[in-house]
């Protein structure tokens, strides 16, 4: 053990005190590099495998996606040939080439497997270091960074140098704060996980429901409605309901861009029925002026015509006078009409097939305005339609708040992170 030691993070556990220690990377646990030379090495030959076995070859893609599915299959003599290169449940693989630094833990229960050239295997010394805390420290900012930098480029062939990485210095705690700090970020990423599966869970029943609180194929009436309706649906073009629809400007606009100005509303601000402002562009005074005649109004429905085409979003009362870019804007209703039913019922399975059937391009779809015209959508009674608009506008909200909670978990996990690891 080294004698040097290092300054303490910012935030730690009640009762340690004791500076860090410094290290050697390959003091903390076994470290044995993938298969590179050989039949197994970075050409693998496919007559080595067979279509079916007990004994596996491990790859890059099960330290990304985390995921144990494999694609190559190996003979019991081959796997006792390699046998030093076997994955153990409990083990770590880390990707050391290509996307660098992924790890993941090897689980209970997978198939006897070998891992193969892009792969990094370590086997904790559990009298130095504790397997959850080490999980943690090798995914924070400071040693992905460090890995990514070690590693001489980004091809497959260009593998992170392990000989060098083994004699890194690093800081390391007790293992009684270790434990500490391992168990508190495995709490926090259970937690992590809960909320991503509610999220998932309420955007599924979202999308279940808009296939059967609208009509389908063939049918004027919906699975699901609300109590006390029962008249059928009639089908109307988009023409008989808007009394404008038209394009924005669908010109040049990055000369008129300023870094202080107009906000100007762009294809990419319109997404899954829903307006978001994450990349924001402004628009001088003069250039947003001379687009009047087709500002944005409250009420106003609004669907990007090129690359994720179709996609709509209703404009709130604090964009209404917004002036828009490669838009088609749905306006001046000539009837009492829920504009947003109509952005949800674009987001059903019907309406997003429709829509292909008028859309245009290859690389990059695209979609005219005279096109949507004609556009048949379907249309109970008004009461109807704000019953349904509602009820989505709610379950839109619960959805936007449970990303914002999962949002600042994870913000609040990679912040402790940086601050209880050195």
């Amino acid at each position: 053990m080294s004698d040097k030691i290092t300054k303490s993070p910012k935030i730690r556990f009640v009762g340690f005190t004791d500076a860090w220690e410094e290290r050697k990377f390959i003091e903390l646990l076994d470290i044995r590099e993938g298969i590179r030379r050989g039949p197994f090495g970075s050409a693998l030959k496919k007559e080595l495998f067979v279509p079916k076995s007990d004994y596996v070859v491990y790859e890059q893609q099960n330290a990304i996606y985390d995921k144990w599915e494999t694609r190559y299959n190996i003979t019991k003599d081959k796997f006792d040939e390699l046998r030093k290169f076997v994955l153990s449940e409990g083990d770590f693989i880390m990707s050391g080439a290509g996307t660098i630094g992924r790890i993941s833990r090897v689980p209970n229960g997978i198939k006897q497997g070998v891992f193969n050239q892009a792969l990094i295997r370590f086997k904790i010394n559990t009298e130095v270091t504790n397997s959850n805390y080490f999980l943690e420290w090798i995914r924070s900012d400071n040693m992905q960074r460090k890995f990514t930098e070690a590693n001489p480029g980004s091809a497959m062939t260009n593998l992170v140098p392990m000989h060098e990485v083994k004699e890194w210095v690093v800081s390391s705690p007790s293992l009684g704060e270790q434990k500490k700090i391992g168990d508190f970020f495995t709490e926090l990423s259970y937690l992590l996980t809960l909320h991503q599966r509610k999220l998932e869970l309420l955007k599924d029943t979202k999308k279940n429901l808009l296939q059967k609180m609208f009509p389908k194929d063939g049918a004027n009436v919906p699975e699901i409605r609300f109590a006390g309706f029962t008249d059928v649906w009639g089908q109307r073009k988009l023409e008989s309901i808007c009394g404008k629809i038209r394009n924005a400007f669908v010109g040049v606009a990055t000369p008129y861009y300023v870094e202080d100005g107009h906000f100007y509303l762009e294809s990419n601000n319109v997404k899954d029925g829903q307006i978001n402002r994450n990349k924001q562009v402004f628009i001088n005074d003069e250039f947003y002026k001379k687009q009047k005649n087709n500002w944005l109004h409250t009420g106003d429905l609004v669907m990007v015509q090129s690359g994720h085409v179709g996609h709509t979003a209703v404009i709130p009362e604090e964009l209404d006078n917004t002036a828009a870019h490669a838009l088609i804007i749905f306006s001046n209703y000539r009837e009492k009409v829920d504009p947003y039913f109509l952005n949800y019922q674009f987001q059903t399975h019907k309406s997003k097939k429709n829509l292909g059937n008028i859309t245009t391009g290859n690389t990059i779809k695209h979609i005219l305005a005279s096109e949507m015209k004609n556009f048949q959508v379907d249309i109970p009674k008004y009461e109807e339609q704000k019953k349904i608009g509602n009820f989505f506008r709610q379950l839109d909200d619960t959805i936007t708040l449970h990303q914002r909670e999962l949002n600042s978990l994870k913000n609040l996990k990679k912040s402790l992170i940086q601050q209880m690891f050195i």
